[in-house]
């Protein structure tokens, strides 16, 4: 396949987000049976440039020969583990409410490493039920449940006005990276990575689009 390099330790948000929809369009290929990609398929899959996918994966490595291609199945391994996808990831969500329960039923989080162990709420009815399997613990138990099972992710997904207390309980308890599904930024506990899945964000970026004529990736 190539060489590889000592994966840097720290390269910008955009860039893991360019790795993870390659890693989504190579599994795809893959299925259909292709052996080799491009770097100009591989960037117009993603509306990015092929300059922008061959720095991408040079910051790791050596992929591919030129006029071969990427082998599809070897690049594909190689981002997961640059990704942490060649592992298992015990993950808790706190807030159990319409968006929590819809993410406890996500199976694609499953089918990429990602299993939610436990859930948390404060609402008595939802207590001791169990949601696809996962149970649902009330918020006194995130410290001894974050150590029994070893969980670094948690995702929070609890109103807003909520969300900066129990950042903070989770980052108390050893949670080390957030998935904030709530409309606030949050103030990070230190030592702990936040990312924010805001869908008002998101449909504003399509707005500004609609007006704008377009995003330019990057």
């Amino acid at each position: 396949m190539g060489t590889s390099k000592e994966v840097p330790t720290r390269i910008s948000g955009s860039s893991v987000r360019r790795l993870s929809r390659y890693y989504r369009t190579l599994d795809r290929v893959q299925k259909q049976g292709m052996s080799h990609i491009s770097s100009q398929e591989l960037a117009e899959r993603n509306g990015v440039t092929s300059a922008q996918v061959r720095k991408d994966l040079s910051t790791f490595g050596t992929f591919g020969k030129r006029g071969l291609g990427y082998p599809v199945d070897s690049l594909k391994d190689a981002i997961a583990g640059i990704l942490g996808l060649d592992r298992q990831w015990p993950v808790i969500l706190v807030g159990v409410g319409n968006i929590g329960q819809a993410l406890l039923r996500y199976g694609q989080f499953r089918r990429q490493g990602f299993h939610i162990v436990a859930g948390f709420d404060v609402a008595p009815d939802k207590i001791g039920t169990s949601i696809d399997g996962v149970p649902i613990y009330r918020m006194e138990r995130l410290p001894d449940l974050v150590a029994e099972k070893e969980v670094e992710i948690g995702i929070l997904s609890v109103p807003a006005p909520d969300a900066q207390a129990v950042c903070e309980r989770m980052g108390e308890a050893g949670i080390l990276a957030i998935l904030n599904c709530a409309p606030i930024t949050l103030e990070t506990p230190e030592g702990v990575t936040v990312r924010y899945e805001d869908m008002s964000i998101e449909l504003e970026t399509l707005s500004y689009a609609l007006t704008r004529g377009g995003l330019q990736e990057g």
